[in-house]
């Protein structure tokens, strides 16, 4: 069984820093593209940014040069570091994967930038 779980989400004040962990269970993140994305309560989700199998990264305009994705294959567990952390970055964070098809979600972990 696939599964995402998101962690390391809470509160922090402007201009810190936070990494999330979506430790994955069930698949190995090593062969997988995995995203970052958040979203707000009435508002869309959105994409933070993406790795490939290969460990290639994306991200959104709105997070560039303040995130980083990184994996570590032997804990099986992608990351999400946010630096730099605004009061729009306040969302409830969740990873994905696209296996063969098929879309998997973790539960999400609350961040609150405020001071």
């Amino acid at each position: 069984q696939v599964q995402l779980e998101e962690s390391g989400g809470g509160l922090v004040q402007p201009g810190g820093s936070l990494t999330l962990s979506c430790a994955a269970s069930g698949i190995s993140v090593s062969g997988c593209a995995l995203g970052w994305y958040r979203q707000v309560p009435g508002k869309q989700r959105e994409l933070v940014g993406t790795i490939s199998s290969g460990d290639r990264t994306n991200y959104a305009d709105s997070v560039k040069g303040r995130a980083t994705i990184s994996r570590d294959n032997a804990k099986n567990t992608v990351y999400l570091q946010m630096n730099s952390l605004k009061p729009d970055d306040t969302a409830v964070y969740y990873c994905n994967v696209n296996l063969f098809g098929r879309i998997y979600w973790g539960q999400g972990t609350q961040v609150t930038v405020s001071s």
